[in-house]
């Protein structure tokens, strides 16, 4: 006897990892790169990315619901609710009435707020920027190559956890 059968393996466990495996590894490990980097690299920065996360989304969406904040970073009411008191506080975003109802509140990031996205964005572009100038050019040549078929990705998971969640519809 030789080979799996042998050593009692699977033949299982011998097949290459499916695609959707492996992509889905290299990007939580890409996020905790990131996130490790960008911590590295701006210590003094006390907001969390769950907190930079909502200041990039507010700018994306300028006079955004909380309701709908919560839908589109897909969480809780109730933690949308903790992180806007958290920034408002911190004089990085501000509420305001949201027109003919009174109850709705939009909110908008002060100019503390704007700065606080452009540093983060800056951080995790120089970031990438000193990591792409120490891979070799074939591979910077690949990541560029694969530039269309990633956003392609996003887009289908944005359009599944659009269509996935209560009350939205399809982009």
């Amino acid at each position: 006897m030789t080979g799996a059968a042998a050593t009692g393996e699977s033949a299982e466990l011998h097949e290459p990892p499916r695609t959707e495996l492996v992509v889905a590894d290299l990007v939580a490990r890409l996020r905790r790169a990131m996130r490790r980097a960008a911590r590295a690299s701006a210590p003094a920065n006390a907001l969390s990315v769950a907190q930079l996360e909502l200041l990039s989304c507010v700018a994306e969406n300028p006079g955004i619901r909380p309701s709908r904040l919560a839908r589109v970073l897909q969480l809780a009411p109730n933690s949308v609710t903790t992180l806007v008191n958290g920034l408002e506080r911190g004089h990085l975003l501000t509420r305001a009435g949201g027109g003919a109802d009174r109850r709705a509140v939009a909110l908008s990031l002060t100019t503390a707020g704007e700065e606080a996205v452009r540093r983060w964005q800056a951080t995790n572009a120089a970031i990438l920027g000193d990591a792409l100038g120490h891979l070799d050019p074939g591979h910077r040549d690949l990541l560029q190559a694969a530039m269309p078929a990633l956003d392609a990705l996003v887009r289908a998971i944005d359009a599944r956890a659009d269509v996935s969640s209560p009350g939205r519809s399809p982009r």
